[in-house]
């Protein structure tokens, strides 16, 4: 259910979106009058794009949240970052299925073809496709490109749910779906994590989720304010995923150059929380499971090199 390539208009925003405005609209969106927003049960047929430049002061506080050296060099989590605003923009568009606020995060996939650095100008497109039945309600991806003059430089797919929501926009009727990023190479993935020889334990703040909202202008209320949270279910703030999994990637070796980094998210992190990250040799380079002290499984994924 999704628009080919050849079939999506291409609108180029003059200025980066505001993370503020998407909000606004998210919020706008779960009014009653905005119940027929859904665009006839598909996504989009649209690639959202403008340019940007990573700014040196939010690049510095990135590194340092994360516990990085402060480089020119840009982090593979920072790019998302850069990119979200327009992945946003996207879906909080009218005629966007699925309603953004209570999306649940299942999965990030970036394959990253060069290291990028300050000063470069980044071309940045994001779109929509996959919308689909799963065994909890629907799922879709949206698409972030990163391009460095003529060359894909950067490509990340993040996978979302919409609980109890069929692709139609009606309630879920129990379809059976694949949960992203399942399967054998993930149970792989974890037994040589959970076996590996490395071990990194985080104490994570109450006021982590404000911190990483500080510096990346995700202010995603279920992340920073307990009675945020209590709306979509949880006694208290919950970790931003795209934080937990760029912790994880900044504390494993680093393969360098071009590189695949997935995450595929379980339990959120209540926070204040402490996180057991574990990780071992996998496929060439490293997959990590990262669990509660309980044992409960918050995420898990790799980070290997590859060819370009």
């Amino acid at each position: 259910m999704s628009a080919a390539a050849h079939d999506r208009e291409v609108i180029r925003l003059p200025a980066p979106p505001r993370l503020a405005d998407s909000y606004r609209a998210a919020l706008r969106g779960t009014l009653p009058a905005a119940a027929g927003r859904t665009g006839g049960g598909d996504v989009p047929a649209v690639t959202l794009a403008h340019t940007a430049r990573a700014d040196v002061a939010t690049l510095t506080a990135y590194q340092h949240l994360l516990g990085l050296p402060a480089t020119d060099s840009l982090p593979a989590g920072y790019v998302h970052v850069l990119g979200f605003p327009l992945a946003m923009t996207l879906m909080t568009r009218r005629d966007f299925p699925l309603p953004v606020l209570g999306l649940v995060h299942l999965a990030n996939r970036v394959v990253q073809r060069r290291p990028l650095h300050l000063g470069e100008d980044l071309d940045l497109a994001a779109w929509a496709d996959g919308l689909r039945p799963h065994r909890r309600g629907t799922v879709v991806d949206v698409h972030l490109v990163a391009r460095a003059g003529d060359d894909v430089a950067w490509e990340g797919t993040s996978t979302y749910l919409a609980k109890g929501r069929s692709p139609g926009g009606t309630a879920a009727a129990g379809e059976a779906g694949p949960r992203a990023g399942a399967g054998a190479d993930a149970d792989a993935e974890a037994q040589s994590a959970a076996a590996g020889p490395g071990q990194h334990v985080w104490r994570l703040g109450a006021d982590i989720g404000r911190r990483y909202a500080t510096v990346t202008g995700d202010r995603n209320p279920i992340h920073t304010s307990r009675a945020g949270a209590r709306l979509f279910g949880f006694p208290r703030p919950i970790a931003h995923g795209m934080y937990t999994a760029a912790r994880a990637l900044a504390e494993l070796p680093h393969p360098g150059g071009a590189f695949e980094w997935t995450a595929e998210f379980a339990k959120p992190v209540l926070l204040p929380g402490t996180v057991v990250l574990r990780f071992g040799p996998y496929g060439g380079g490293w997959s990590y499971v990262a669990r509660s002290r309980s044992g409960k499984p918050h995420l898990q994924g790799h980070v290997r090199p590859t060819d370009s």
